[in-house]
């Protein structure tokens, strides 16, 4: 064990700092994800409403 040279409780506050911590990252990363994930979708609207305009300009020529 690595903490094998801390008592028993220690151990378990050790662990239960590191579960909060594992929490807190895991939330934050999920808030990256879902931010990247509307911004991606924003982006593909604009690419899509772009195209279409470039291909009615092409079918006027």
């Amino acid at each position: 064990m690595v903490f094998w040279f801390f008592p028993a409780n220690e151990r378990a506050q050790v662990s239960i700092e590191m579960i909060i911590v594992l929490a807190a990252v895991v939330a934050i990363v999920l808030l990256l994800v879902t931010q990247l994930q509307k911004t991606a979708e924003k982006g593909s609207k604009v690419f899509a409403q772009k195209t279409d305009s470039i291909f009615r300009q092409v079918e006027n020529i």
